[in-house]
């Protein structure tokens, strides 16, 4: 069964304002034809100096004495005079009537006639710009039209670049051409992790395939060498379970949180430093309440990586601080370290997946921990920031919305709905 064809947006707009030109053209034309009847008539009357008489006749008493005169044996020659002018004033006066409304008549007909021309080519104009204007009217979404369809997974510069008047199609434009912008950063990253995920993965493979290849090329291999690939094949493996689960917990805090409950920052501090392996490293904590509401989960996780993270880019012997609080309605989490000397241009990148700093590329790591600590802070509301500090190390400083301030705001945003 054939489908119906469907008028175009431009071709509706076209007609609508078309239609809507043409009904009140009616209306003017309807009402000047009103007006200019009514006038008419009024002025005839007043012209007459009386109402009109619909038969023309003089009087009845009149007539009948200009009848009786003409009958008469006798006939008075003035009256039969006065009778004759009378007649002849009553024909010309009914010539003139029908003359002025033979006239009139005329007046309005050509009135109406050249009205309706004249509407009908200005509705016949007004189709026609109305047809260019709703073309580019329409302009900005043809354009985003054009951008959506030349986008793809593989190309996402295509933008509407909008020009012309600052009215709510551009705005629309515009706002279009800021998801593109944010769609493709977004795919860029997800590349670029993808891309480094798969390189991460590879490295503990290689090394498991590096090591059996030596063991089984070498018949004579003793059991110490086994045991030492067994040994080689284990870390590999841990540190691939270790980058999987990281991975892991990307993704999902991609999905936002899943439980939410009311944690406090340094009882979870607290737990993380009794059973956190920082060796040789002298920790100081001045832990404050600090009340959040969020996974208590990936709370303990965040403050794990960073203490993990400042125990293992550290020098022998250095020192880590460990500090919570509450400051101006947000609740604050600082880790810093000692250290070797970061150069603040370094700092901004360390957020990022697989990002290592230069003097860190000789520990192990998968360059995931900080990557995972913003990831937390920012789906709980917060923010994570990281300074170098002017003796060498690190300072890390996670920022989380208040329990108490997190109610208020969504609060708020249900109020405003």
């Amino acid at each position: 069964m054939s489908r119906r064809p469907r008028l175009t947006v431009r071709a509706r707009l076209t007609l609508l304002y078309t239609v809507l030109f043409a009904a009140c053209g009616a209306v003017v034309v309807a009402v000047s034809y009103t007006l200019v009847a009514r006038l008419g008539a009024t002025v005839q009357g007043q012209g007459d100096g009386r109402t009109p008489s619909p038969s023309g006749t003089v009087s009845p008493s009149f007539a009948a004495q200009c009848r009786s005169e003409q009958l008469s044996a006798h006939p008075d020659r003035a009256i039969l005079a006065k009778c004759a002018s009378v007649v002849r004033l009553q024909s010309v006066r009914s010539l003139q009537q029908q003359g002025a409304q033979a006239q009139r008549d005329l007046t309005l007909s050509h009135l109406l006639q050249y009205s309706l021309i004249t509407l009908s080519v200005v509705i016949a104009l007004a189709a026609i710009l109305g047809w260019i204007f709703a073309g580019r009217a329409l302009r900005p979404v043809h354009l985003i039209s054009a951008a959506a369809r030349a986008a793809s997974e593989h190309d996402l510069s295509a933008r509407v670049a909008p020009t012309g008047p600052r009215d709510e199609l551009r705005e629309l434009a515009e706002t279009f051409d800021e998801m593109l912008g944010r769609l493709q950063a977004a795919f860029e990253g997800q590349q670029r992790f993808i891309a480094n995920a798969s390189h991460e993965l590879r490295t503990p493979l290689a090394v498991m395939r590096a090591t059996v290849d030596v063991v089984l090329g070498n018949p004579g291999a003793t059991p110490g060498e086994l045991r030492g690939m067994a040994a080689d094949i284990r870390a590999a493996v841990d540190h691939a379970e270790h980058l999987i689960g990281a991975l892991l917990i990307l993704a999902r805090n991609q999905r936002g949180l899943t439980v939410r409950e009311q944690v406090d920052l340094a009882t979870a501090a607290e737990d993380v430093l009794d059973t956190a392996a920082v060796g040789d490293r002298r920790v100081h904590a001045t832990l404050e309440p600090a009340l959040i509401s969020g996974d208590p989960v990936l709370a303990e996780r965040l403050i794990a990586n960073l203490v993990e993270n400042a125990a293992r880019y550290n020098r022998p012997a250095g020192e880590i601080w460990v500090g919570t609080g509450t400051m101006a309605g947000c609740s604050r989490l600082t880790v810093a370290n000692t250290g070797p000397l970061i150069s603040p241009a370094d700092v901004d990148r360390i957020f990022q997946p697989f990002q290592r700093l230069t003097d860190r590329t000789s520990h192990d790591g998968s360059g995931l921990g900080l990557a995972i600590v913003a990831s937390i802070a920012e789906i709980h509301g917060g923010t994570a920031a990281a300074r170098p500090r002017d003796d060498g190390g690190l300072s890390v400083t996670v920022t989380i919305p208040s329990a108490g301030d997190q109610r208020r705001r969504q609060a708020g945003t249900r109020d405003a709905l």
